[in-house]
């Protein structure tokens, strides 16, 4: 969590300008961090010409429950699809995460959409669903469904060290920082591949209800990497 502290039942709590004023001591303090780390520049890179500094800064709960949900119900490549565009939502559009009935809206359209534009997504995931209800999804995200899940998750990420974000976990023991620059992932996934193998799994999967099943489908086939691509 960004900033676990943050009262639920607060549709937002400060902007995100105000809280990294405040987490670096100040005004001069945050401009020495974005000088050091070149955050800006860095999303650019990245193909993010923007971020939102006044986007609303809330408990994240409520959408980590979510995203688990969504997984769990139509898979990973629904369920990253979504991840993705609630990056967009808040880092980019600036919304709160908090704010259910929002969050149920855009949410409620990026799942059929994305279920719509993938005929076979539900033959895939065995559950015969082809859309899901605006109604459906806030009502989720006003109850407690995944909350232990979530809270074992996070205890788990206590125990092994993880303290901040983003961080990356690879091959369930290689810990990356998020600020890491591009060639850090590169060495690792090259000496995964001169290996031909994964030499660990997931960690979260059993802790969060993954079957093994939606796992082993993961979110990306091959045809997606070389639509991707070309």
């Amino acid at each position: 969590f960004l900033e676990p502290h943050y009262d639920e039942k607060k549709n937002f709590i400060e902007s995100n300008r105000e809280r990294l004023i405040k987490k670096w001591g100040g005004e001069q303090g945050w401009d020495r961090q974005k000088r050091v780390h070149n955050l800006k520049g860095r999303g650019m890179d990245a193909g993010i010409p923007h971020f939102n500094l006044d986007r609303l800064a809330s408990n994240t709960m409520a959408s980590h429950r979510l995203i688990q949900h969504v997984g769990k119900r139509f898979g990973l490549r629904i369920s990253e699809a979504l991840y993705d565009r609630l990056n967009v939502y808040y880092f980019v559009d600036g919304h709160s995460l908090n704010d259910k009935p929002r969050l149920a809206k855009v949410a409620a359209e990026e799942i059929n959409k994305l279920l719509n534009n993938d005929k076979t997504t539900a033959n895939k995931n065995g559950n015969g669903e082809t859309a899901i209800g605006e109604n459906e999804i806030l009502t989720f995200l006003n109850g407690n469904e995944g909350r232990y899940e979530i809270q074992m998750a996070l205890r788990t990420l206590d125990d092994i060290g993880v303290h901040g974000i983003p961080k990356f976990i690879i091959e369930g023991r290689t810990v990356v920082d998020g600020a890491a620059r591009s060639d850090t992932f590169v060495d690792i996934f090259r000496d995964i591949e001169m290996r031909g193998k994964i030499a660990g799994g997931p960690i979260f999967g059993e802790i969060l209800g993954v079957s093994d099943d939606i796992i082993q489908r993961g979110s990306h086939s091959i045809q997606d990497l070389d639509a991707a691509a070309a």
